[in-house]
């Protein structure tokens, strides 16, 4: 199983939209999918069609402890999705200490879901909420818009990053997109040769363009795949969720090598 977070500190660039489109297309490419919402809006549920999301789900496995498919709801052919839950909230209220950010770790240890992909969309916070999840998954996906108020949240969150690598001694891989990009602003150009120039291992090829067509089937309830399956945005998706699974395979490889 591959984990992987959707994260960014700064909000508006578009975290639940990556995390629903890319996860169905990597359901669609015929592997299993669980997205979980760790973002107390609850946002990731409605856009996959579930209006009113159980009462119950991601707030239950950090605060009383059953697994993840516990709270599981298929929405999709290969597609799960866990609910936010309404009392997630209360996470950032405990006490604890450093174990606090390994309840999610912890939760997935016990009771590994039998899925191949296991994604989290992530709060625009550094709290404790975020915390669980960059303990508990192997790779971070940071979608960054085409401004320079996204470029500074960036560095601040790669600075979170490296904290959180030491305290869970094993690394955690970066991967950086551009997302909500307009190729014709030249602020979105600038902001991307920034990247290449500050962290060019990290920026992935693929990037997804600004496009309204994306808030309109967010609001309907379906993915870019069934509202508008022959756009540049569904297009752009499956080039992000291919790019993705090339990069895993790869990592997983070496680190199968390593171990022989």
């Amino acid at each position: 199983m591959q984990s992987l977070a959707v994260i960014n500190q700064k909000g508006g660039v578009g975290k639940t939209t990556t995390a629903v489109n890319l996860g169905h297309a990597l359901a669609r490419a015929g592997h299993r999918v669980m997205l979980v919402d760790l973002d107390p809006q609850g946002h990731l549920s409605p856009c996959l069609g579930l209006f009113r999301a159980p009462a119950q789900g991601a707030d239950q496995v950090l605060l009383a402890e059953p697994g993840l498919g516990d709270h599981a709801v298929s929405t999709r052919e290969l597609l799960q999705v866990v609910p936010a839950g309404n009392d997630l909230g209360e996470v950032e209220r405990l006490r604890g200490g450093v174990e606090r950010g390994r309840l999610l770790q912890q939760a997935i240890d016990r009771r590994p879901p039998e899925v191949d992909y296991l994604l989290f969309d992530c709060p625009p916070s550094a709290g404790l909420l975020v915390m669980n999840a960059l303990f508990a998954v192997d790779r971070v996906l940071v979608p960054v818009a085409g401004d320079f108020l996204s470029l500074t949240g960036l560095a601040r969150l790669m600075g979170t990053l490296h904290k959180i690598e030491a305290l869970r001694q094993r690394p955690l891989v970066r991967h950086v997109f551009l997302s909500r990009f307009v190729a014709r602003r030249r602020l979105s150009r600038e902001v991307r040769e920034k990247i290449i120039e500050h962290f060019p291992s990290n920026l992935l090829e693929s990037g997804i363009s600004e496009a309204a067509v994306l808030a309109e089937c967010a609001g309907a309830g379906r993915t870019i795949f069934e509202y508008r399956a022959k756009s540049r945005s569904a297009a752009e998706f499956s080039a992000l969720a291919t790019e993705l699974l090339g990069l895993g395979d790869k990592e997983y490889g070496q680190q199968a090598s390593h171990v022989a």
